[in-house]
């Protein structure tokens, strides 16, 4: 077989892409010795433990040549791979469910920070509801479960180098509570230029000039600081066996004993390693990611990983019906056996940023999800709606303080009088963004039992007692202020203008 000019130039540039990757592990493996030199003791340990990662996914991160994947393979999941919430919940329960219950552990993703809510530390200890903050309500919920069925289920927190040391303090409060509170960091990656492609932190400590050299990366990092922790191995010595793992800012992620029971009833040799609860998609999740087969397994798929000329079919509710709610159950020892035979397959996700001083830099990050194609007999439930009530903006905190949801142990459920099940579609403008501005805006939460929309922009406040209904727009354009009077009920409103009530 003869080879031509351009096959010649193609072996030549792909040699020359070999050189130029060895070239640049080499740098990044120099620069990181570097900055582990600075650190000592017990530090050391977990920097070198950090730095072994973050070489792995540069390494997968310069390997990789062109989009991770291959457009025609992808399939809507086999019949029997998604199974309906309905068809497991009617299996019913045992008549104890206290031994399923003792092999489980609830991980709560607490490693972000409530800055796109305008608010300083960890997002978890932001109060969402009668003064409790979602860690609050976390521990409320597994406390009501261990003292109902007299069972022993632990919580664990994954913190990140953000929010550990406001975490722990605050952990305190909730010493004389029925609930085993542990918690473990995220790993921290350096950040690297988008140039020079290596990090441009200059030593270990995080403050002055490094203060944004370094990022946790990614929940998908759960799997190896979980083990590196020791808590994993704690963990199963205890006789755990599922971990449920969540975002601590969904407050529809509750333990749901009927999954539960699914998983702990199934014969060993067919056990599901990992469960994936999905929900239906609506227009509000058109970029949420979603379960596909891929070469004959189970696949998370991501808008960030979808070629350019696909992005509107995977936006498409007709073709892919469904999204992943981020609530996932996943077996212990399989975690344990993944990690130690280096076989967690997950893509890398490629974040550009921009820091304060203009500096371009990108963060190599994963998603826990991602992982599901890793795991034996995998399966997702689709579950109600009501499992994915996540407060991601003040519009969502708005939801969750109405009288839309009641509070019970911890749990929000709809309120019985609200007529339909779904929630209102609520868009708050950026005089709302920060929560301590929000709450300035809102003298008493309106009644919302009746609200299908509401658009508030501008300069708006309400007063107390105020009824929504129907599909309410306030707009109070630049310069003009809209005061809504207290008791004032607008079902099927445009408000615009200029409206103030002043005291007399």
């Amino acid at each position: 077989m003869s080879l031509t000019a351009a096959d010649l130039s193609k072996g030549a540039m792909s040699e020359f892409q070999e050189q130029m990757r060895q070239q640049l592990e080499s740098s990044m493996h120099k620069e990181l010795e570097k900055l582990g030199a600075t650190t000592k003791g017990a530090e050391a340990e977990i920097s070198k433990k950090d730095f072994e990662g973050f070489r792995n996914l540069f390494h997968r991160f310069l390997q990789a040549k062109g989009p991770s994947v291959d457009w025609a393979k992808i399939h809507r999941p086999p019949e029997g791979s998604i199974q309906p919430y309905e068809d497991i919940k009617s299996k019913g329960l045992p008549d104890s469910v206290a031994a399923s219950l003792n092999k489980l552990v609830v991980v709560k993703l607490n490693g972000g920070l409530g800055t796109s809510m305008g608010c300083k530390g960890p997002k978890s200890l932001i109060s969402v509801r009668n003064e409790n903050t979602f860690l609050d309500l976390t521990v409320q919920q597994i406390e009501h479960l261990n003292k109902t069925f007299n069972t022993e289920v632990p919580l664990v927190l994954m913190n990140s180098f953000n929010t550990d040391e406001d975490t722990k303090k605050i952990l305190q409060k909730y010493a004389h509570h029925r609930v085993k509170i542990h918690t473990f960091n995220q790993s921290r990656y350096p950040r690297i230029n988008k140039e020079s492609l290596l990090p441009i932190a200059k030593d270990m400590s995080m403050t002055g000039e490094n203060s944004e050299a370094w990022y946790p990366p990614g929940h998908g990092d759960i799997y190896a600081s979980f083990y590196n922790s020791g808590l994993l191995d704690k963990l199963i010595a205890e006789g755990k066996e599922y971990i449920f793992v969540s975002n601590i800012d969904n407050l529809g992620a509750t333990v749901d004993l009927f999954i539960l029971n699914h998983l702990m009833s199934q014969p060993a040799d067919k056990r599901c390693e990992f469960v994936m609860e999905v929900t239906d998609k609506t227009r509000a999740d058109v970029k949420g990611g979603t379960l596909t087969q891929y070469d004959g397994k189970l696949r998370l798929l991501e808008i960030s990983q979808v070629p350019k000329a696909h992005v509107d079919e995977f936006k498409s509710v007709t073709k892919f019906k469904i999204f992943n709610t981020n609530n996932l159950w996943i077996s212990l020892n399989a975690i344990k056996r993944l990690h130690e035979q280096n076989a967690m397959d997950m893509e890398i996700i490629v974040n550009p940023k921009t820091l304060d001083g203009g500096l371009n830099v990108i963060q190599l990050e994963t998603a826990v999800g991602a992982a599901i194609k890793s795991f034996d007999n995998a399966l997702g439930v689709n579950v109600p709606r009501s499992r994915f009530l996540p407060v991601k903006t003040s519009s969502d905190l708005l939801l969750v303080m109405s009288n839309l949801y009641s509070l019970d142990a911890g749990s929000l459920t709809m309120s019985k009088k609200r007529e339909f099940p779904s929630t209102p579609h609520v868009k708050l403008g950026s005089s709302f963004t920060k929560v301590h501005d929000y709450l300035t805006r809102f003298e008493s939460i309106p009644d919302m039992l009746e609200l299908d929309h509401l658009t508030v922009s501008g300069d708006v406040t309400f007063g107390k007692q105020v009824s929504l209904k129907g599909t309410v727009i306030i707009i109070a354009n630049h310069g003009d202020r809209i005061d809504i009077p207290a008791g004032a009920l607008l079902e099927n409103k445009i408000v615009s203008g200029n409206l103030r009530i002043l005291d007399h």
